[in-house]
């Protein structure tokens, strides 16, 4: 295999190939996430061609967002089970397979199977959980530093992509920009084939910052594994720790994908700005967001988790309070953009830290899982509830003005966990 090649020329030059599986997830997540911020600029489109209103296009991303969220925990059983390649792999055709089927839709039932079921299974697969996965399996040092880039380029891909997007929907009509997800789906889905392995076992190398092979675990019976979501959700659902976690990151959803991601653009369309230049301002807080959430990987292996997701929470809070204030000016928007960015995802480094340092590396897949299908209850929550006030209040402003109390409120949340049980990892020698 390619992989076999790469990683023995690679270990001459004392690099070791987990940053290569680090760049293939990245791409994936990037690709994914892009196939997930697409429908953002095209409600108004799907508008005007089929007449269907905007809570009930949103009806179908809140359905999405939903199996996105609780698809997490049963992802990690599935890439224990059949391995990260296959099940990636599995995923990309998935989500082809559900935009290339929206090309010929012509009904509100066919956009809900389509863009809410099929793509909504098929995102759930690469998730965030497959970030935590990835860090925990061949990363021992900078791990929170690899969980940052990864979580990076989730957020960056939903947001970057955007304004490409906007301008093919604008030029050549929204199937447009369903030929160039499908497109980049399949750049993706190589890059895998190619490169990506399920563990450092499988190269005969050890997880960067560990001295031995760690080998893999006895495999189990497909049934066991399925069920292995549900032991641990009984088990941790026992702990503060969990709930905490959980309620934090529904308003983490609620504040970024259901809002921002699904929302924004219609919203400054309601302000007289075109869809492309909306999209520009969710690029920059893509951009800002990249930086702010590797720098909040390096953070996290620093400081105390906890107060990093005090500030987090509490800084988006007031930049989603400042929104309506804006007046939706460039100047007032920039503003907006750079703050915001900068910790659109910046929380999740400290969470799966927290979770990890918590429930420890082996159940971290699984437990953040449980957590992130709370962020995409969230995130359901707000993509239907925005859209919502927008239908029956012709104002969107409402909703932000909530989601950015949530925040304070989540900033509050996150200091109420106990400090016992939080460690902070002595450094491991380098490999």
């Amino acid at each position: 295999m390619v992989s076999t090649a790469l990683a023995s020329s690679l270990a001459r030059r004392n690099i070791h190939y987990g940053w290569v599986v680090a760049a293939a997830t990245f791409l994936t997540m990037l690709v994914t996430a892009g196939a997930m911020g697409a429908p953002g600029v095209l409600i108004k489109p799907l508008q005007d061609e089929f007449g269907w209103e905007t809570s009930q296009i949103s009806s179908a991303l809140a359905i999405r967002l939903i199996l996105f969220g609780f698809m997490g925990p049963f992802a990690a059983a599935f890439m224990n089970y059949f391995g990260v390649r296959k099940v990636i792999v599995f995923a990309l055709a998935l989500i082809g397979a559900g935009f290339i089927g929206s090309l010929f839709m012509t009904t509100l039932w066919q956009l809900l199977l389509l863009w809410g079921i099929v793509v909504g299974f098929g995102t759930g697969l690469t998730a965030m959980v497959l970030a935590a996965t990835v860090s925990t399996r061949w990363f021992t040092k900078h791990r929170g530093l690899v969980v940052g880039m990864l979580s990076a380029s989730s957020a960056t891909g939903q947001l970057v992509f955007l304004p490409l997007m906007a301008e093919l929907t604008q030029r050549y009509g929204w199937r447009s920009t369903v030929f160039f997800v499908c497109a980049m789906i399949m750049v993706a889905a190589l890059a895998v084939l190619a490169f990506m392995r399920d563990r450092p076992a499988d190269l005969n190398l050890p997880a960067l910052g560990e001295t031995q092979v760690t080998p893999p675990p006895a495999s189990t019976s497909l049934g066991v594994a399925l069920m292995t979501p549900i032991t641990v959700l009984r088990e941790i659902s026992k702990t503060s720790t969990f709930w905490i976690l959980f309620a934090t990151f529904f308003i983490c959803g609620l504040s970024t994908n259901g809002l921002i991601q699904t929302h924004f653009v219609t919203l400054c369309g309601d302000f007289g700005i075109v869809p492309v230049a909306a999209a520009s301002v969710l690029a920059v807080m893509g951009i800002f967001d990249f930086f702010g959430t590797i720098g909040s990987g390096w953070l996290s292996d620093r400081f105390d988790n906890r107060w990093l997701l005090f500030f987090y929470y509490g800084f988006r809070g007031l930049s989603l309070l400042y929104l309506p204030f804006s007046d939706f000016s460039f100047y007032g928007l920039s503003i907006f953009a750079v703050f915001y960015g900068l910790d659109w995802i910046a929380t999740v480094p400290p969470t799966v830290k927290i979770a990890a340092d918590r429930f420890g590396p082996e159940k971290v897949g699984l437990v953040f899982g449980w957590v992130f299908a709370g962020h995409q209850l969230g995130a359901a929550t707000a993509a239907y509830g925005a859209g919502l006030s927008r239908t029956e209040l012709s104002s969107y402003l409402p909703a932000f003005f909530i989601a950015g109390a949530f925040c304070l409120l989540a900033s509050i949340l996150a200091i109420t966990l106990k400090k016992s049980g939080l460690t902070n990892p002595a450094p491991a020698a380098a490999h």
